[in-house]
């Protein structure tokens, strides 16, 4: 709430890394790159680039709550072969 009040947004990013291949991160930012695409729901705006998009197509996006840590997700992945144990990085489809 606080982000969205600020003008900020949630950055979803694919980069190379992680113990699977690819890794998800997840950052708060508020400049908008020229190949972001944005995605509304239910007053929350989350941005991924043209890049990243490719491999989070069709994917949802979770905010999970344990006991130790919360964090945002990307669960269900439908580019992804496998994921390792963390859930932050996973190895697309080939």
């Amino acid at each position: 709430k606080v982000v969205k009040e600020n003008g900020g947004f949630l950055r979803l990013r694919v980069d190379g890394g992680g113990c699977s291949g690819f890794q998800y991160k997840f950052i708060v930012d508020s400049e908008p790159e020229e190949d972001d695409i944005t995605i509304e729901r239910d007053g929350a705006k989350v941005v991924v680039d043209e890049s990243s998009l490719e491999f989070v197509k069709g994917s949802t996006l979770d905010f999970v709550e344990e006991m130790i840590s919360s964090s945002f997700q990307v669960v269900n992945n439908p580019q992804s072969e496998s994921s390792c144990g963390c859930g932050t990085s996973f190895a697309p489809k080939a």
